[in-house]
């Protein structure tokens, strides 16, 4: 089987890109070749090391000219911001792409340019990941295969941010720690409104609802009433302590297609009085029709322990295995962009130990 393995190339070494790294290693059939590094102090370092699973032999570069040029199958491409013009160069150098930072269902004008430099080099870009690109579109769509005569349908995602330990992307990108006003006006709704439009495009397509092209996006926030700790070290009173985006699709007026973010950093000391109810941190799936049913999925959260113990954020190990898992059906695939309609049932491997 070794040499028949794809061989993949890890760009970027954040949370997903040091699971993915993981993952890739344990996978039989694949191949981790290269690594691509953003910071100078990782450049030559080994990429085992980087993911903590000691080294492998693969040097990671900051080099974009040597990434190009390696021999490889493909590029899980896990940057904290996606540069359409990065992909397309990937795309162009034969190597085929899988990325959780979006492109899973694109419109026609943001998928064209895209295709074409997939084309030109003979190869396929699939977006996917965890929400969106998973329990907000894909496995939502696979649930409602259970119900017939389908009028709602409702994909939620509920997390504790304090096991987040990303503090300057807490308070820069996400808005956490600032005043209520900064938050609504600032960057995330726009960051999140391209990923979850794509999901709720998915779904509307896929489950032939007659919506309105437009989709409402919202948020809201709620503020400390108390001292907050959390990863950005203390949230005051009157800062904002969670966040709440929403998307929906409407037929005459009503929703069709509702998915929702809820970010606490805990449910203590908020207004409004938010919390995760009793089912806790969770991704939720409910479908209304014949019949109503609501399907909730827990393990893809680090918990909270009773001490402020912080367990391990898994839903990143989640988006990661993702895309690793689907490496050989993307470079199968015919060369363009393959979305979940174009690609057949994926799983995860047995583990080394346990494998044939």
């Amino acid at each position: 089987m070794t040499g028949n393995r794809r061989r993949v190339i890890q760009w970027a070494t954040g949370g997903v890109g040091v699971a993915a790294i993981r993952g890739v290693v344990e996978h039989p059939d694949l191949q981790l070749v290269g690594c691509w590094v953003h910071s100078p102090a990782k450049n030559g370092r080994d990429a085992g090391e980087l993911a903590g699973i000691g080294p492998i032999g693969v040097a990671a570069t900051s080099s974009v000219e040597e990434i190009l040029d390696a021999d490889a199958d493909a590029v899980i491409y896990a940057p904290l911001l996606p540069d359409s013009q990065q992909v397309a160069a990937i795309l162009r150098s034969g190597k085929n792409v899988i990325t959780p930072v979006g492109w899973f269902y694109p419109r026609e004008s943001e998928a064209a340019p895209l295709r074409a430099a997939a084309l030109e080099g003979g190869v396929t870009l699939h977006g996917t990941g965890i929400a969106p690109g998973g329990f907000s579109d894909k496995f939502l769509l696979q649930l409602s295969a259970l119900s017939t005569g389908i009028s709602f349908v409702r994909a939620e995602e509920f997390s504790d941010l304090r096991s987040y330990l990303a503090p300057d992307v807490l308070r820069h990108v996400m808005g956490f720690g600032g005043a209520p006003e900064e938050a609504l006006g600032g960057m995330m709704q726009k960051l999140l409104d391209g990923g979850f439009i794509q999901a709720i495009n998915l779904v509307v397509d896929e489950l032939g609802f007659a919506a309105d092209p437009r989709i409402l996006g919202s948020q809201q926030v709620a503020v400390a009433t108390a001292p907050i700790d959390s990863p950005i070290g203390v949230i005051e009173p009157g800062q904002v302590a969670a966040r709440r985006f929403t998307w929906e699709a409407l037929v005459d007026g009503q929703p069709v297609v509702q998915v929702s973010v809820n970010w606490l950093m805990g449910e203590q000391h908020l207004d409004p009085s938010w919390t995760f109810g009793p089912e806790g941190q969770r991704y939720e799936v409910e479908v209304r029709g014949e019949p109503d049913f609501t399907f909730c999925v827990k393990g893809f959260h680090g918990e909270i322990g009773p001490d402020g113990e912080i367990g391990e954020e898994t839903g990143i190990t989640g988006t990661a295995a993702h895309c690793v898992n689907s490496v050989p059906a993307v470079c199968a695939a015919a060369p363009g962009i393959a979305t979940y309609r174009d690609l057949p049932l994926l799983t995860g491997k047995a583990a080394p130990s346990l494998s044939r």
